[in-house]
């Protein structure tokens, strides 16, 4: 990637959804954004969409793949680790193991590598430091019935953006994660007309614009690295939360 005078965000998921909506709210407040995801056409389609910035195909579950984007950036200001799946919603006794290592693989690890990645170039660059922005879900706070391998991925993020924010400390790195509610993306389709509850009925269940996510992440983005957001929780007034459980 050239040199540019504008901070360099990277956006993992970039091609749909939240990484998408980050990626063009970061665009518009003059960050140089790289659009990172599995899928060229989509991520070249945010790329015009923001009138600017880069599209990287990669799968951020490859451990090379991921050491060697990262080591082509000359800098990194902002990392939003959005690339992860939601799987297939049924009960534990019916998940396969293979459901359960996929959605581990790119809800964790993949956020692991790149982060791990991201924090090597951040420490050693000048001027030292950036920020990574994990994205988290409500159910890290409270589990969606029949959704255990994403819920466990998403308190395991959890946990690792705590240890990141500890050890980033020292090095001017914050790390932050934002956990989303239903907002309208192709994860959530179908949820306003009906939703899984913890009392076995399904009931409607509102979204809120994807954009509002992606100008949280934009203002997160834009605060100094003195000031850190540890986590925030952005969802529709009238979701369900507390009590799902």
């Amino acid at each position: 990637m050239p040199a540019t005078d504008s901070p360099v965000a990277v956006v993992t998921g970039g091609g749909s959804g939240i990484g998408r909506a980050a990626g063009l709210a970061l665009a518009r407040t003059g960050h140089r954004v790289v659009f990172c995801g599995r899928t060229g056409p989509k991520l070249h389609e945010s790329v015009e969409l923001a009138g600017s910035g880069e599209a990287a195909v990669i799968d951020v579950t490859d451990e090379a793949a991921v050491d060697v984007f990262f080591g082509g950036l000359t800098r990194l200001d902002v990392l939003v680790n959005s690339a992860g799946v939601f799987g297939t919603q049924q009960p534990v006794t019916g998940t396969s193991l293979a459901e359960w290592s996929a959605t581990m693989s790119a809800n964790v690890t993949g956020t692991f590598l790149c982060a791990r990645a991201a924090m090597r170039l951040m420490a050693a660059q000048q001027p030292r430091g950036g920020r990574i922005i994990n994205i988290g879900s409500v159910s890290a706070q409270v589990p969606r019935p029949h959704a255990t391998p994403y819920t466990a991925s998403k308190f395991a993020v959890s946990g690792l953006t705590r240890s990141l924010a500890l050890e980033g400390r020292d090095l001017d790195i914050a790390v932050g994660q934002i956990d989303v509610g239903n907002a309208a993306t192709t994860m959530t389709a179908g949820f306003e007309t009906g939703s899984l509850q913890a009392d076995g009925t399904v009931r409607p269940e509102p979204k809120i614009d994807v954009a509002h996510v992606g100008s949280t992440i934009a203002h997160i983005a834009g605060l100094p690295l003195a000031v850190t957001v540890p986590f925030l929780t952005i969802m529709a007034t009238r979701m369900p939360l507390l009590g799902r459980g």
